[in-house]
């Protein structure tokens, strides 16, 4: 019997839902409104365009961003702008990793973060594929699409997402060739926990950690426990992360390794970015990690009013 509801996740919802207001289609307006914004970037557009361009009236596509992550278009697409992202990198010569480690839980980013405790498959299970294991899977709503989520008995295993029709079938295939040799069955109801813990800021708490098992070689691994260091709100670079782990020449493995990150969002990969403060890659899509990184200043500023301010 699967046990997910009650050992790894402990006291939280059965089912994850949006907040009530929430729709399904919000995460496809500001995932166009992202595109738009991405494809213009050089003439800096103004809310009333991209509102035409998504089909809303400004008015309503500022409802529909408060929704979603508390801040009107304006601060919203200014947090995602290359600017914001550079920011996120200064740390006065801090490596931001290194005092994650000193800091824990008491670090300021940590304030309105997803808590994880984490575990890599046995070296066995990861020779054999996966030989034995019973992993669920399903597919649960998420303020960035569609996710698809899989689970073994002894915590979460692996996230995608999903865009257009087939897109869930895919992402499934995706995660699921990581246990070539595992046997899956689909059961949205015991996902629905995972992804409440995973995605509901409210079932955020020290006390009622996330679990997760990562499969992968002991490098791969390495590269994933430290990501999990990477505070909300904040990034650091592949170069850094090769620093941290001791391989300092080993930049370009870190950025292969975190291109495998079976488990998108809850280990952050999309926290990674380059040095000058671009992107990158993202193996979900760009315009979804733009969301994400927006997202997540939104809850780190907290619950308070959100300041508007030019489209930068």
């Amino acid at each position: 019997m699967f046990d997910a509801p009650s050992s790894p996740l402990g006291d939280v919802p059965v089912a994850f839902t949006p907040e009530p207001a929430a729709t399904a289609s919000d995460y496809d307006v500001i995932r166009r409104a992202l595109e738009h914004l991405t494809t213009r970037f050089r003439s800096q557009p103004t809310v009333e365009e991209v509102a035409d361009v998504v089909g809303l009236s400004p008015s309503h596509l500022h409802h529909v961003f408060r929704r979603w992550c508390g801040l009107s278009p304006k601060a919203f697409l200014q947090a995602v702008t290359l600017d914001r992202a550079r920011d996120l990198l200064r740390r006065d010569d801090v490596n931001l990793l290194d005092a994650s480690y000193e800091l824990g839980l008491s670090g300021p980013g940590r304030l309105h973060d997803l808590f994880v405790t984490h575990e890599a498959m046995s070296p066995g299970d990861f020779k054999t594929g996966g030989a034995g294991l019973v992993i669920r899977w399903g597919v649960a709503p998420s303020p960035f699409g569609v996710a698809v989520l899989t689970a073994t008995d002894r915590g979460l295993c692996g996230i995608g997402f999903a865009d257009q029709a087939g897109g869930v079938q895919e992402a499934y295939r995706d995660l699921a060739r990581r246990w070539p040799a595992a046997s899956f069955v689909r059961d949205d109801a015991a996902i629905g926990p995972y992804a409440a813990q995973a995605f509901d800021p409210a079932c955020w708490s020290p006390d009622r950690p996330l679990r997760v098992v990562l499969i992968g070689t002991d490098f791969e691994v390495t590269v994933w426990r430290t990501l999990l260091s990477v505070p909300l709100g904040c990034a650091t670079t592949y170069g850094d992360i090769a620093q941290t782990i001791g391989r300092p020449k080993a930049a370009r493995a870190v950025g292969a390794a975190v291109g495998k990150n079976p488990i998108s969002f809850v280990v952050p990969c999309h926290r990674v970015i380059g040095r000058d403060g671009a992107l990158t890659g993202y193996h979900w899509g760009l315009t979804r990690k733009r969301a994400m990184l927006g997202w997540e200043t939104a809850k780190r500023r907290g619950d308070g009013p959100a300041e508007d301010g030019a489209v930068a």
